[in-house]
């Protein structure tokens, strides 16, 4: 007897296959621990939270916050467990049936597909090119479905980490008659945002987290913005009092001290340019720089021993070789000066083998 949803037998568990090493380099975190910062400040913040009490006036402080962060009028904000909480909400609420499907680039961020899974929807995907660009008359033509509801674009895109073209997510949003979700997770890296237009384009969302940019990848915080009849919509398929307090509580501690974290993001741009430059220079290596907290780079086809080798030497990065555009290829976090030196110390050891 199976008492659940009969395509989850075929379905597998989500599974983050990153080696757990003494250098964390796979995972895209910060290596600030923002504890170490805010403690105190949380601490005292919390005393006024009663933890007893369902509601408290920390939300709406925190919508607050969050709307003089992003720009946006409270009513345009909606925020949750992590970004994928917020993706997962918006698949379930354009989910129409079992032939809904979503179309996304490849490759990209692999829980687009987990998440659709999750919620009864499928997923198509067109491939980027060799350059990681792509074609938005064949992204709007694979959408062209009435079972289609819903255009994903990542941009910066994971695990390429490039800004896609400005006019090509232009053209999509305006030629869609669906909504188009920009996933902007590393936006404080790129600096390139869609979120002043919004109010423009009644299909957009967009979604951002707090796990890179703000160093609190376990706290778990990350939020959507659209326009006001979407958050609305959205919300009713949201779970009542679905983010804790104390989660609310530290993320307005850290809104109210965010240049801690935007100047150790400045710190982690100029360490991506030296670490770029460093592994651009060391002959047989294939880098791209990025928008994001990460590089790209490849070896051809010993880039799976080198992964091996690092791994071996107790760093742990991220193989990315699973779609053919990126065949061949690892991804690397920046790390802090000392974990960079480390890391480029052994890439050199074994490219000199």
């Amino acid at each position: 007897m199976h008492y659940f949803r009969s395509d989850l037998k075929q379905k597998k568990l989500v599974n983050i296959n990153v080696p757990h090493k003494k250098i964390k380099m796979g995972l895209n975190e910060s290596t600030l621990n923002p504890f170490e910062k805010l403690g105190d400040k949380f601490i005292e913040k919390l005393r006024s939270v009663p933890l007893n009490r369902y509601f408290n006036d920390i939300t709406k402080k925190l919508k607050m916050k969050l709307a003089d962060y992003t720009g946006v009028p409270p009513e345009c904000l909606a925020f949750g467990n992590g970004a994928d909480e917020m993706l997962y909400y918006i698949f379930t609420a354009v989910r129409e049936n079992n032939n809904s499907f979503a179309v996304s680039l490849a490759p990209s961020y692999f829980d687009y597909k987990s998440y659709t899974g999750a919620v009864g929807m499928g997923i198509k995907f067109l491939s980027l090119q060799s350059d990681f660009d792509f074609s938005a008359d064949e992204f709007l033509k694979l959408s062209d479905s009435n079972d289609c509801t819903l255009s994903i674009l990542c941009n910066p895109n994971n695990p390429t980490g490039n800004l896609l073209d400005d006019d090509k997510i232009t053209k999509v949003i305006e030629n869609s008659n669906r909504l188009v979700l920009i996933d902007e997770t590393y936006f404080e890296f790129s600096g390139k945002t869609f979120a002043d237009k919004v109010e423009k384009y009644p299909n957009l969302v967009i979604v951002r987290s707090f796990s890179k940019a703000f160093s609190v990848a376990g706290l778990r915080f990350g939020y959507i913005i659209s326009r006001p009849e979407n958050i609305r919509e959205l919300e009713k398929v949201m779970t009542i009092f679905h983010l804790n307090l104390m989660t609310q509580a530290f993320v307005v501690s850290i809104l109210e001290n965010k240049e801690i974290f935007l100047e150790h993001n400045r710190k982690i741009i100029e360490s991506r340019e030296t670490l770029y430059n460093e592994l651009a220079s060391i002959p047989g290596i294939s880098v791209h720089n990025t928008a994001t907290n990460f590089l790209v780079f490849s070896i051809g086809k010993r880039t799976e021993e080198l992964f091996n080798f690092i791994s071996e030497n107790n760093i742990a990065i991220r193989p990315v070789w699973h779609h053919p555009v990126l065949r061949n290829y690892v991804r690397v976090t920046i790390g802090s000066k000392e974990d960079n030196a480390v890391f480029l110390e052994r890439v050199k050891e074994f490219m000199g083998r």
